[in-house]
């Protein structure tokens, strides 16, 4: 086994989305967010649920993403006052408003802890963002415009960051491995994704690739910038068995695993058909999908059959993606609640 799969700390992390508070809509998110400038009310919602992540144990929280995961990079692209030429961004238009909204609450973490407060970072990766522009046209050099913007979204945001202690990037890619139209070639595919996680990488960032399925997850060991692998695995454990863990240890690529289910449609459905009901309508009924489904004690024993097979090789945990079509902020935390209690259960007794 490799040197770097000695014993370590599971670290808890989470996708990023979450539910707004009833009274602030997305609209308005948008709206504050295009008018550029500081807005506070905007700056209290991220704060909020930043916060909550907090409180409800997960260790390495995202920021709060409330944005459209493709327009938020795409916009600014495709804006000319924005870039230096066609695709390439300008380092100025590369401020992320979720990162200058955390720089409040770290600083008072940092002046109760004399720490920098620790934040995940999630970034829409350069084929996501390719795919949704040309399809299965190939334009390698505009792909690899794509993947050094990304790149300058991260070099950024590490460098802008005075209070919050960005630990991990996230390259979100959930078309790889789904989407037919994906045309470009492996070394194209990882060019482009090493290209995205050079800044993070250079900085001793961990860096994530998350995947929705993880048909070409040889695809991220053999990207030098990319040292974990992001897996849905609580909704469908049987991915878990396309990977093979030699092929991890062999290219010291550890696991990023999903042991709690976000799948909130498929989870309702189970109540619908359990309980003759409309469970939509009924918080009382909702909340069953943390006392019945998804307890700490389901989540733990997911944690605990990972593990009999990964062991060592899985570094970070949490659910299995992001909260926000979830119908409440009081759910979603109950799910990163009980996820936690997981967590803590069963690390206590490695």
């Amino acid at each position: 086994m490799n040197s770097g799969f000695l014993k370590m700390e599971i670290l808890y992390d989470d996708v990023g989305s979450f539910p707004l508070p009833p009274s602030v809509s997305k609209e308005k998110v948008s709206e504050a967010i295009s008018a550029g400038r500081n807005d506070q009310e905007l700056y209290s919602v991220i704060e909020q649920v930043f916060l909550m992540k907090q409180d409800a144990g997960v260790s390495i929280p995202t920021y709060p993403q409330f944005q459209d995961m493709i327009t938020q990079f795409t916009d600014v692209f495709l804006n000319p006052d924005c870039c230096t030429e066609p695709y390439r961004v300008r380092m100025e238009c590369t401020n992320m408003v979720e990162l200058e909204a955390l720089e409040i609450p770290g600083k008072r973490y940092f002046e109760e802890t004399g720490e920098k407060m620790p934040v995940r970072v999630c970034l829409t990766g350069p084929i996501e963002l390719y795919l949704n522009q040309f399809g299965s046209a190939v334009y390698e050099d505009i792909f690899k415009i794509f993947a050094q913007n990304i790149n300058l979204y991260c070099r950024n945001a590490i460098k802008n960051s005075k209070y919050i202690d960005i630990k991990t990037l996230s390259i979100d890619e959930p078309s790889l491995g789904l989407n037919p139209d994906l045309s470009l070639t492996r070394d194209e595919l990882i060019d482009g994704l090493t290209i995205s996680g050079r800044a993070a990488a250079k900085n001793g960032l961990d860096v994530q690739i998350h995947i929705h399925s993880p048909l070409y997850y040889d695809i991220a060991c053999e990207t030098a910038t990319i040292n974990v692998i992001g897996v849905e695995s609580a909704a469908t454990p049987s991915y878990i068995e396309m990977i093979d863990k030699n092929v991890l240890e062999s290219t010291d690529t550890f696991l990023r695993i999903g042991i709690s289910r976000t799948d909130i449609f498929n989870l309702v459905g189970i109540l619908n058909e359990k309980y003759n009901t409309n469970a939509w309508n009924s918080p009382n009924t909702l909340n069953k999908i943390l006392t019945e489904i998804e307890t700490p004690d389901v989540i733990e024993k997911r944690l605990n059959y990972f593990y009999s097979i990964f062991g060592d090789t899985i570094r970070y945990v949490g659910p299995d993606c992001g909260l926000g079509s979830w119908p409440s902020q009081e759910l979603a935390y109950g799910l990163l609640k009980n996820t936690g209690t997981a967590i803590e259960s069963f690390c206590n007794k490695i």
